[in-house]
């Protein structure tokens, strides 16, 4: 299992690069996830001294044969910060083993299956439309710098693609609470709409699905963990 250490705007001292090989133990790591391939570890500092105790942020990136799983944390240094991230990771890595080994699923597609499964899979371009990738070669795409803007914008400032097996809004919902975000972007498996589950209040959730006919849209409300949504 491969460590890397790196620094976003600010150096990354020896003495912490060898507290990190130490501290992810990949024993420990491996425990719980067989099948890890690396863990990146990205250090950053904020210099404005009214979040002093806050002004090191720690975030640990697992990849894996699985979903990739991330955890970050801020404290007032960056040892705090990684105590704090660890202990995040080993949650959501326990929170994964558990239920791989109480509910298998079937019939899903792998991350590297996705491209031929659904060829023609339509996705938003930089306008918040629904295009095929047909469409999305035939729009202009003008560049300022090493920034691009396509259409007549919104500014692009940073764009990522990522394979997506369709999946459940159960499992979605699942998804969502490994990587700790409050919202979580897929393609549901029933409807094959791109659609969006996110974090209302409590333990509520909510779900958005895309639909190209205005006629079909409206809201969707979604019950907690013990309502519609399943959990």
């Amino acid at each position: 299992m491969d460590i890397v250490v790196k620094g976003r705007k600010t150096e990354v001292p020896e003495r912490f690069r060898k507290h990190v090989a130490e501290k992810l133990n990949p024993e420990r790591i491996q425990k719980l996830d067989a099948k890890v391939i690396s863990l990146d570890v990205e250090v950053s500092k904020e210099h404005n001294p009214r979040q002093a105790d806050r002004s090191d942020r720690v975030e640990i990136t697992l990849r894996s044969r699985g979903p990739v799983i991330r955890a970050e944390a801020a404290a007032a240094d960056a040892y705090a910060a990684l105590d704090l991230a660890q202990d995040k990771l080993e949650a959501r890595l326990r929170k994964q083993h558990d239920k791989r080994h109480t509910r298998r699923g079937n019939g899903r597609l792998s991350a590297a299956e996705v491209a031929d499964a659904v060829p023609d899979a339509a996705h938003l371009n930089g306008n918040g439309e629904i295009v095929s990738e047909q469409q999305a070669d035939a729009i202009p795409t003008t560049r300022i710098g090493s920034i691009e803007v396509q259409g007549e914008g919104p500014l692009i400032v940073r764009e990522k693609t990522h394979a997506a097996a369709p999946m459940s809004l159960d499992q979605a919902l699942y998804e969502m609470e490994l990587v700790g975000h409050d919202f979580y972007l897929f393609v549901d498996s029933e409807t094959k709409q791109p659609s969006v589950v996110y974090r209302r209040h409590a333990y509520d959730y909510g779900v958005i699905h895309l639909s190209p006919d205005a006629a079909t849209s409206g809201d969707v409300e979604a019950g907690g963990a013990g309502g519609a949504l399943g959990g």
